[in-house]
């Protein structure tokens, strides 16, 4: 019999993503609608953390406390290394962006292109993190999984697949970027698909034991 297992995430791109990376775990995957568990106002001041792993283990013990499940919760975004890192755990508030959701990728990316203007290729290194935080329940201590890949910024969109700086992001090991790339060639390499497949790795050994 296969366990239920919450993945603490509201964003279709990530749920699209994460379903074919934990399609082999033997787990019974749930999303927070499946359950009828709509937003909260208090989801909004989750991610306050300083790190990736401090917003995804805030998400996490949040989801585990409404639901008893088994949870997982990611948080993840793109560091501009001469920007200092940003916009980082910003990267989906990075435009300050108050519209209909389907324009805030946009609105990130053009603001982005904005801070990079002029900038020379070496000048636009960047790495895609992801750090997902698992908890099977309330009072467990939290496993935290990390990945993360390289690449540049460009300085125009290209492609159409993906999400968030996807059309934007120029992979070292795939030659093109996120958004060019078929969603396998980018599940292969990317900061999401190898967090989550450690998880996943994880998962299974603690099955076999």
């Amino acid at each position: 019999m296969t366990s239920r297992l919450l993945v603490a995430t509201r964003s279709p791109g990530k749920r699209r993503e994460i379903e074919t990376i934990l399609a082999l775990t033997e787990r019974d995957l749930a999303f927070p609608e499946d359950l009828g568990l709509w937003q909260r106002p208090e989801e909004g001041g989750l991610e306050t953390a300083e790190s990736f792993e401090g917003n995804a283990r805030r998400k996490a013990e949040y989801f585990v406390r409404l639901t008893g499940l088994e949870t997982v919760a990611d948080d993840s975004g793109l560091e501009v290394f001469a920007l200092g890192g940003q916009p980082g755990v910003r990267s989906r508030r990075f435009a300050l962006y108050d519209g209909p959701p389907a324009g805030l990728d946009a609105a990130n990316n053009a603001e982005l292109l904005k801070r990079l203007a002029g900038a020379p290729p070496e000048r636009r290194r960047a790495q895609y993190r992801c750090v997902a935080v698992y908890l099977s329940g309330a009072s467990a201590n939290p496993r935290a999984f990390e990945g993360t890949c390289l690449g540049r910024v460009l300085q125009a969109p290209r492609g159409v697949g993906g999400f968030g700086y996807d059309p934007l992001f120029l992979s070292d090991e795939l030659g093109m970027t996120f958004g060019e790339a078929e969603p396998h060639a980018k599940h292969a390499v990317s900061h999401r698909g190898r967090a989550f497949r450690a998880f996943a790795d994880w998962l299974t050994r603690q099955r076999r034991d």
